[in-house]
């Protein structure tokens, strides 16, 4: 789903790829009780829960990671079975362009546990994406811009349109909603949807023409024994710092005997998504930046 330069034609908003990060998924379900919350006049916008079976079952998925399942060549084995396979092709099908000049932007709305405020997930460094998020994060402190480098596998849903990106919440447990998150971004959406309807009538007016952007660089481990056992939590001085410099020296785990464990890098740097208690299976305790300041 290529995208060009051109007026934006369409907005897609889906929540609950992940079933059980409620913030998603009932605004979604707002917005299909109330469409004319998104309705703007030069595109339009369109809502879809990602995985309503995981939802049902209060489950993050039932047998994989959803957005994990959209690199090409799995879209296109109709052998894959499982649950989310399935509701991968079928999202694909569902938001197949009406034509090839057609341009989106895909909006995946995700919550986290970790506490990072109302972060934008770029992973192409698109111009309209790194000036949208220089607008955001001008006019509301909380928005933080996260990059991971896109690459050839990627398997993320926003990986299938050139103007996609996610929005991370938190902190919020999961299976639980905040109303003060619910409602800063239902906010958030909302300026979203208006920047885009600025940009269709060419009367954009930029406020910063620089970007705070963490880029990711890595991520770090539990420290574990031979059995692959937790032996150590995040130190109760990282925990809740999501953005925040890590000095090299600095706490970053506390073993269970109370024996603190420091980072050990060689430069400053900014910890993303500390103790995402979805990261536990897939062997992150938490991910790396750098901090960048950038032109748009």
């Amino acid at each position: 789903m290529n995208q060009s330069n051109q007026e934006i034609h369409r907005a897609v908003i889906i929540g609950g790829i992940h079933g059980n990060e409620l913030t998603g998924v009932y605004i979604t379900k707002l917005f299909e009780q109330f469409p004319h919350l998104i309705q703007r006049s030069s595109f339009e916008t369109l809502t879809l829960l990602g995985n309503p079976k995981a939802f049902a079952e209060g489950r993050r998925y039932i047998d994989d990671d959803l957005n994990r399942k959209f690199h090409k060549k799995d879209l296109q084995n109709l052998e894959l079975r499982s649950n989310e396979d399935r509701q991968a092709r079928l999202i694909i099908e569902i938001l197949k362009p009406k034509n090839k000049s057609q341009t989106s932007i895909f909006v995946d709305l995700h919550s986290t546990t970790a506490n990072m405020g109302l972060t934008l997930i770029i992973i192409k460094l698109h111009p309209f994406l790194l000036q949208l998020a220089a607008y955001l994060s001008s006019i509301n402190p909380l928005v933080k811009v996260l990059y991971i480098q896109s690459h050839e596998e990627d398997s993320f849903f926003i990986s299938q349109c050139e103007l996609g990106f996610a929005v991370e919440v938190g902190s919020v447990p999961q299976g639980v909603l905040s109303a003060d998150l619910f409602q800063k971004t239902e906010k958030l959406i909302y300026e979203i949807l208006d920047y885009v309807e600025a940009f269709n009538q060419g009367s954009i007016s930029l406020k910063n023409d620089t970007l705070t952007l963490y880029q990711h660089v890595g991520t770090i481990d539990y420290p574990r024994n031979e059995h692959g056992e937790i032996q150590a939590m995040i130190h109760p001085n990282l925990q809740f710092k999501d953005y925040e410099p890590l000095n090299p020296g600095q706490p970053m785990f506390l073993t269970f005997e109370g024996k603190t464990i420091a980072y050990e890098g060689k430069s400053i740097v900014y910890p993303v998504f500390i103790n995402e208690a979805a990261y536990y299976e897939k062997g992150v305790a938490v991910c790396l930046t750098e901090k960048q300041q950038i032109s748009v």
